[in-house]
């Protein structure tokens, strides 16, 4: 795994690390803001319901006029029931303040009950010498709304960590994406002067008499050249599909492949198998660009103890499968995931880009999916390519 892997999941944890703990920042010092508003106000009522309780005593009816109104001022739900627990005075609570009916009585003792498990205890009123009401209340519409107010923020928080991951990542891909056609459509123009120097070549030493085995072999290790420098070109560009037995070209790369597999040593064997030969729409060249890749990881896999190579063809409705499957030393389960990322690699030599250039082929060319369809260590691996078969077997 190289470095860059390793730092962006250490980042990544550092900032849900960072996250989290904001996110119980928020929700601690708003849970304080309650408490402490809560506590004022039953500070606040206790003083209104001392002065109530002096006042409503007096003979003055200006005085008890005066209690009335502090009682009544207040601006979250209240009600004040007798000694006996029965309402006497009620405010917004949603039911009418003349409202006597038994089912509205029912209601504001329900009420009662709500307010005093809300941990906001009932507060005596002294009335008279051996008369006490008691003074009940919930939570104000700022102290509900400061309830809610925790969850509104993290959910806005969230809400914006995705657009911005969401956001990030479109960047990161885009750059991603400019950094392989720069890369694949410098390495065409670079590969083209040689190329036309060795074409060259090659016609005068045929001119001078020269056709050999060696000459013919030269020919073709630089057609295969001049089709991998076709191949560069076509990255980032608006390539097309056209309808083509896929048996044809998992041939042909077959082929390429048998003479050049490992001879001494740890045998390495490579067969093809068809259930079905469908017509579908491929860029050749890119879509064997594909195969080669795969091909060749397989091998990579099996060096050391030698194997089996597999491509087989299979149809299910609406798509073409075609299997690569090797008895290598399969992926290790941490890396699973992240076989496809750009740079991961366990190679010693080796780029990490071969897996993640043949799925953005695979996804961004051809509409289809490429994956891990399964693997083991010590028992191989199946990668699996998937084409939407929309032109249909018997076209």
């Amino acid at each position: 795994m190289r470095m860059t892997t390793s730092n962006a999941g250490t980042f990544k944890g550092v900032l849900f690390l960072i996250a989290v703990v904001l996110v119980v920042s928020v929700l601690f010092y708003s849970q304080y803001l309650v408490t402490e508003l809560k506590e004022s106000t039953r500070k606040s009522l206790t003083q209104k319901i001392a002065t109530y309780s002096a006042l409503i005593r007096s003979d003055s009816p200006e005085l008890i006029g005066f209690a009335l109104q502090q009682i009544q001022d207040v601006e979250f739900p209240v009600i004040v029931t007798d000694e006996r627990g029965v309402p006497k005075l009620w405010k917004n609570v949603g039911i009418a303040a003349d409202d006597t009916t038994n089912s509205a009585r029912k209601e504001i003792t329900r009420l009662v009950k709500e307010m005093d498990a809300q941990g906001n205890p009932p507060l005596p009123i002294v009335v008279a010498a051996s008369t006490t009401d008691w003074f009940h209340y919930g939570d104000s519409i700022v102290i509900r709304q400061l309830r809610w107010l925790p969850w509104i923020e993290i959910l806005a928080t969230a809400l914006f960590i995705l657009v911005g991951y969401f956001g990030f990542q479109n960047i990161r891909r885009g750059e991603e994406r400019m950094v392989w056609v720069g890369l694949a459509k410098e390495t065409a123009h670079q590969l083209g002067t040689p190329l036309t120097s060795l074409m060259g070549w090659i016609e005068l030493l045929k001119a001078e008499g020269h056709s050999t085995h060696s000459v013919i072999e030269m020919e073709r290790d630089l057609a295969r050249l001049q089709r991998v420098t076709a191949r560069f070109s076509q990255i980032g560009s608006k390539t097309s599909v056209v309808p083509t037995r896929i048996r044809h070209v998992i041939e042909e790369t077959v082929d390429y492949f048998q003479l050049r597999l490992p001879q001494s040593g740890n045998q390495i064997e490579l067969e093809a198998a068809y259930d079905a030969d469908p017509l579908i729409g491929v860029n050749v060249e890119l879509f064997g660009w594909v195969l080669e890749n795969l091909i060749r990881n397989s091998i990579d896999a099996m060096r050391s103890s030698g194997g089996r190579i597999r491509i087989t063809c299979s149809e299910m409705p609406g798509w073409v499968n075609i299997d690569v499957e090797d008895n290598g030393v399969g992926i290790p389960p941490r890396h699973r995931k992240q076989v496809f990322r750009p740079g991961f690699t366990t190679k010693k030599r080796g780029w990490g880009l071969g897996l993640s250039l043949s799925r953005r082929i695979i996804e961004e060319y051809h509409g289809g999916k490429l994956s891990v369809k399964d693997t083991a260590q010590g028992k191989g691996t199946t990668m699996r390519i998937s084409l939407p078969n929309t032109i249909g077997a018997d076209a």
